[in-house]
């Protein structure tokens, strides 16, 4: 199983990040990358990797890293 710190570099990659720029608390409001094509590629991510269908409702309702990585587990 993968760990969460894992899963942050895969979303650091997702979102074309600096390695170690994401923390669990990190914000996605305040990510300048976080836009919406980064969240085509998260949806894309969850089915790929981790075969979740993830729903721009679901997406909405991501406040922080950890939302997402809770999504994930």
């Amino acid at each position: 199983n993968m760990t969460n710190q894992e899963k942050m570099r895969m979303l650091e990659e997702t979102f074309e990040l600096d390695e170690n720029f994401l923390t669990e608390d990190t914000v996605l409001a305040d990510i300048v990358e976080y836009d919406s094509m980064a969240k085509l590629s998260l949806i894309v991510l969850c089915d790929d990797e981790f075969d979740k269908k993830l729903t721009g409702e679901q997406i909405r309702e991501f406040k922080t890293v950890k939302d997402i990585l809770n999504f994930l587990d």
